[in-house]
């Protein structure tokens, strides 16, 4: 068996597609999305995620703007950025790049913003009522994980899904999402982390498995039962010199492995990270359209 390859990217311009009619729509109102981003410092990592966010919204027509704060700046500046997005009417969607600096005052900068502007899905308000399952922006990576099984004919209700990873940013929120009574949801979660001991029997049980561990390769191809469905929302960097860059990406699966027994996998790159960004536009617009009914 050689898995079908589930095309984060195709199924991101799917969307897209979608969200262009509705932009059109608001805009003929009079009403132009609009995202503001927070970077602070320069970690390369999340200057790359701010710039393709930036050209994502470019490429839509949703108006950005983003403020840049030196890695030292300090909390009531930061706090400040906050509050002029928050401030701004232009601005329908804040998001602070993740990690700060000072991570201490993370949660605090956070609950910050305007829960009907937390497009990220972070604020505690957001948090709560997506466990309650009240209507909310998702976040964005878990939402996406959703879509790209919903959109490739995945049935999840009623199957036995192992989300390997225990994060506040996906492997718990996916979790609740994929538990709740949903056209989205509906099955039986496990999770697993790094207190659990072999991760593997609970893994081998699963239908669907979704690892999101944060370490290259954590999901080897004896942890996978013959015809899992296999999510990979890890972007691992590895050493590469054969490459320009010196290193390569790589997912939390052991791809070339894990193909050959699972009936669909996501590659990584072209996975997962698409739709990240995608959900991300998806719930701009969202925000701009609640504006409207103010």
């Amino acid at each position: 068996m050689t898995a079908r390859i589930l095309d984060g990217k195709a199924i991101a311009r799917e969307l897209r597609a979608e969200l262009a009619s509705e932009i059109a729509a608001l805009k003929s109102r009079g009403v132009t999305p609009g995202l503001g981003v927070l970077l602070v410092g320069d970690n390369p990592a999340s200057r790359s995620y701010v710039t393709g966010k930036k050209r994502a919204c470019e490429e839509m027509g949703i108006y950005s703007a983003e403020i840049c704060l030196p890695a030292g700046a300090g909390r009531a500046d930061i706090m400040a950025a906050v509050q002029s997005f928050n401030a701004d009417e232009r601005i329908h969607g804040v998001l602070v790049q993740l990690p700060l600096p000072d991570a201490s005052i993370e949660q605090d900068v956070i609950a910050a913003i305007r829960p009907d502007k937390d497009v990220d899905g972070f604020h505690p308000i957001s948090v709560g009522r997506m466990m309650l399952g009240l209507p909310t922006f998702l976040p964005c990576t878990p939402h996406g994980v959703l879509q790209i099984l919903k959109r490739s004919g995945i049935r999840v209700a009623g199957t036995h899904v192992v989300v390997v990873g225990r994060s506040h940013i996906v492997g718990r929120p996916l979790a609740n999402l994929l538990s709740q009574k949903s056209d989205l949801g509906n099955a039986t979660v496990t999770m697993c982390h790094t207190g659990t001991r072999d991760i593997g029997s609970f893994t081998r049980q699963a239908d669907i498995v979704v690892a999101a561990a944060g370490h290259p390769r954590t999901v080897t191809a004896d942890m996978i039962r013959e015809g899992a469905v296999v999510i990979d929302v890890g972007v691992n960097r590895v050493e590469d010199p054969s490459t320009d860059k010196g290193y390569r990406l790589v997912g939390d699966v052991d791809f070339e492995a894990v193909k050959q027994k699972a009936s669909a996998i996501t590659p990584v790159p072209g996975g997962v990270g698409p739709m990240t960004i995608t959900l991300l536009l998806y719930n701009t617009v969202a925000a701009a359209k609640n504006s409207l009914h103010k």
